[in-house]
């Protein structure tokens, strides 16, 4: 038997508001354990929780963007488990009256994964719902066995995203998820910081025989919070499910976890022991009623999402959609670019900088683009003067380097250390000849045949100049002076 999998994600973002979503409690990631908590966020009994507009605001921005269809009402509801990081002994969720419903994303598929979508390139995939829910704490497990409880991040502010099941890879899942996470970063609302818990899926994972029409038996995957997770989980469980059935055995809709480790899932629970969690509306908490001004207002205020700039990217600016992509992966860096092209219309060089020289700069420091000193408009005037041969290119990482250092205008750089191109043919013909002399056993290979060591004389005279002569102009020179 042949097998295709079937897969739905179902993704939880924290949305970036500077307060919780039922109190005033900060959060903040990293403060001292248990200090950004209340009696609200604690459970005590007398607290009563108020909804935050500013999360209710974000969750709308992101149901839009995806598509969906926002309930003018919806109710929040109690989500009753036990576990020793959720104090109050429920989770305030939404459950039969989400904020909103049927959505879905175009999502651009890579060549690995296209097949019958080959000529679009692209793939749709259904958005169930989107709702707003609180986060539980955390539990700290120390090897000795003991269990500690940080408390901070209960009642942060989460939005959870439903899919349909039209997911048909691993690699399909984790592209989704990366395209998810670049939606919501520009839309300003979520981080995407994995590693800090801010953006994480649960898979659910079925096989079927290839051309039946009956899903399969769905196995959840709990708490993914990297692609590389994400796809090897979901291979996995492929994998398993698939050898189950081949030897004619039965699948049980249970819980796993990834273990990263011992690279399998294992079984976290099983339906059997799973507890009916008795949703009801919370009582403290009046329905999110949402007028249709505030709806229109928020979505107005949705700016051009990613895949549409970057296709915008490649037709206006002539880049290629690989660059394009590049370019626009946030729209902090998008945003960037264009201000920078304002100053100087040449995309291309300027992608090339950007790409290059700042990018690498800002790796090294773990550095964010907004904290650099590099204005958009002083990034053009460099590559300007690169363009039109007032520095060399080699002069212009230097000239670069200044400017990350203190925010320095290139121009006055560029005169106040007198690091002009050399384009003066005499002064040029002075620096060759100094050279050829200085190498008569080179000249000599060369003109034996060996006229890959052009390549050092154009080295030897930068460095005779300090980096300063016109390298095109010295290639052209060298070449004459060697030839006679």
């Amino acid at each position: 038997m042949t097998f295709e999998p079937i897969i739905g994600l179902e993704v939880h973002a924290q949305l970036l508001t500077q307060s919780k979503i039922f109190c005033g409690c900060s959060t903040r990631f990293g403060a001292p354990p248990n200090s950004n908590t209340c009696p609200v966020c604690l459970g005590l009994p007398g607290s009563l929780p108020v909804t935050n507009r500013e999360a209710v605001g974000m969750a709308m921005k992101a149901s839009l963007a995806l598509g969906c269809r926002v309930n003018h009402r919806s109710i929040l509801a109690r989500k009753n488990y036990f576990y020793p990081d959720l104090p109050k002994g429920y989770q305030i969720s939404q459950y039969e009256q989400p904020l909103a419903e049927d959505g879905f994303v175009m999502l651009p598929l890579t060549k690995a994964d296209q097949s019958d979508q080959e000529e679009t390139g692209q793939k749709r995939v259904g958005i169930i719902r989107v709702h707003l829910e609180e986060d539980a704490g955390k539990s700290i497990h120390l090897p000795a066995g003991d269990t500690q409880v940080n408390l901070n991040r209960c009642g942060v502010p989460l939005i959870e995203i439903v899919t349909h099941p039209d997911i048909s890879s691993s690699r399909e899942a984790s592209d989704f998820l990366s395209f998810l996470r670049r939606i919501l970063r520009y839309l300003g609302i979520c981080d995407g910081n994995m590693e800090e818990g801010s953006l994480r899926c649960d898979a659910n994972v079925s096989v079927r025989e290839v051309g039946a029409s009956r899903l399969g038996t769905k196995v959840e995957i709990k708490n993914l919070n990297s692609f590389r997770f994400l796809q090897k989980a979901v291979d996995f469980e492929i994998g398993r499910q698939g050898d189950v059935l081949q030897r004619g055995g039965s699948l049980r809709q249970e819980t796993r976890l990834w273990d990263e480790d011992l690279a399998r899932t294992s079984v976290m629970r099983t339906k059997e022991e799973a507890q009916d969690y008795r949703y009801f509306p919370d009582p403290d908490l009046l329905p999110v009623v949402i007028a249709e001004g505030w709806l229109q207002q928020i979505n107005e205020g949705i700016p051009e999402l990613p895949e549409v700039r970057a296709q915008r990217f490649a037709r206006e600016y002539e880049l290629s959609q690989e660059d394009a992509f590049l370019v626009t992966h946030s729209r902090e860096f998008a945003n960037y670019f264009e201000r920078a092209i304002e100053s100087y219309p040449q995309p291309k060089p300027i992608f090339n900088w950007m790409m290059g020289e700042l990018t690498a700069y800002l790796k090294r420091d773990e550095a964010r683009l907004g904290d650099c000193r590099i204005q958009p408009k002083s990034l053009a005037q460099l590559v300007r003067l690169v363009d039109q041969g007032t520095i060399s290119g080699k002069i212009g990482k230097e000239v670069f380097d200044k400017m990350y250092q203190t925010g320095g205008n290139p121009e006055e750089i560029v005169a106040e250390e007198g690091l002009t191109q050399i384009s003066d043919a005499d002064q040029l013909e002075e620096a060759i000849d100094s050279v050829l002399g200085s190498n008569p056993v080179q000249v000599q290979r060369y003109r034996d045949g060996k006229e890959g060591l052009i390549g050092f004389f154009v080295g030897q005279i930068m460095k005779e100049t300090g980096g300063q002569a016109n390298p095109k102009l010295v290639n052209q020179m060298l070449r004459k002076k060697l030839s006679q």
